[in-house]
């Protein structure tokens, strides 16, 4: 799995992201305090979408991060395009639609019966979003083809029929694997509420996200979500699922606080999660992603992809915010070089 070379303007100087992430944003309202929704009568806004996510964690990371969507010509959009570019994201090619709004959601916070660990239900206002109405044209955007990496999520292609033909266009229909074009990172993320909404059930969903993973050159897939949509219960049953030509040249298989498995050059690395006190789990999976990432343009081995995936993931578990603070540079170096068993008995612990 090599990266393309950044791209370069006639005069020579960069002018790309390493990394575009395509995808639905919204206003996420929730208690300052995580109590329950119903008992508030003030609420804090934040930003949240796992693409949008992605391309914040990156930036952290220290990456060059873009971000490419649609948003309402309204408030909650205005305040979407600051926080992110705050974030360090390139939000230069972000559509303002003028008709349509953007999205919201809220976020009701509530103990877990069993553990007793924080838990969160959501609640989405999407439906006839600005971003709901990007379609196949958007393919042929110019920044599309001037990123190392293109970032693509399931969320989007349950947004609305036209988003799932833009997604089609960008894998399924993309003219073979052109060694100058990006990467296609697609994160499996299955939502069955968002596929029941927009008139799919489960089978739908199997089959266009199995379609749309075995076309992206890395995918990430939880194990208990590839078990509900295909039945794959295993990470070694799940790769070899999506091993289908042309297979995707890594797959990572995360399995939440067990571990996550990648499949890669014909190599299978497992590297267990490190502890974690869980606030909230929200995010979780797209910070891993942004991890992982960073780990492929930094090229590094497979080992140390998987372990940034876990230290970034973690950062996301340790808060309620969608977007966490990533760890230092320093303190992701000094977990890189520990040696198999000092990680190991970490993760133990």
């Amino acid at each position: 799995m090599s990266l393309p070379p950044p791209p370069r303007a006639a005069d020579g100087h960069e002018r790309t992201a390493d990394v575009l992430c395509v995808g639905e944003t919204m206003a996420v309202l929730g208690p300052p305090d995580g109590g329950p929704l119903a008992e508030q009568s003030l609420l804090s806004m934040a930003v949240g979408g796992a693409e949008s996510n992605v391309a914040c964690a990156l930036a952290g990371l220290g990456r060059r991060a873009a971000w490419l969507s649609r948003l309402g010509d309204d408030p909650f959009g205005r305040r979407i395009l600051a926080e992110l570019t705050a974030r360090g994201v390139d939000v230069s090619a972000v559509e303002t639609d003028p008709e349509r709004p953007t999205g919201v959601y809220f976020k009701d916070p509530a103990p877990a019966p069993d553990s007793g660990a924080g838990h969160t239900r959501t609640y989405y206002y999407r439906r006839g979003s600005a971003a709901s109405a990007m379609g196949p044209e958007l393919a042929r955007h110019p920044t599309l083809r001037s990123a190392r990496i293109l970032h693509l999520s399931g969320v989007a292609a349950a947004l609305s029929d036209s988003c799932a033909r833009l997604l089609e266009t960008l894998l399924v229909r993309r003219e073979g694997r052109a060694a100058s074009g990006p990467l296609i990172s697609f994160d499996v993320n299955h939502r069955p509420a968002l596929w029941r909404r927009a008139g799919h059930d489960g089978t739908d969903a199997a089959r266009a996200l199995l379609a749309l993973a075995r076309a992206a050159d890395i995918v990430f897939v939880g194990r208990d979500e590839a078990e509900e949509l295909w039945g794959a219960a295993r990470p070694d049953d799940i790769a070899h699922l999506l091993a289908t030509a042309p297979a995707p040249a890594a797959v990572v298989v995360k399995d939440a606080e067990h571990g996550a498995t990648s499949y890669a050059g014909g190599l299978r690395t497992f590297v267990p999660s490190l502890p974690t006190k869980v606030v909230e789990p929200v995010g979780a999976g797209d910070a891993f992603a942004a991890g992982y990432l960073t780990g492929v343009l930094e090229g590094r081995d497979e080992r140390s992809r998987l372990r940034l995936g876990h230290l970034a993931a973690a950062a996301a578990l340790r808060t309620r915010d969608d977007v966490p603070v990533m760890p230092s540079r320093t303190d992701t170096d000094r977990c890189l070089a520990l040696d198999e068993d000092t990680w190991a008995a970490t993760a133990r612990r």
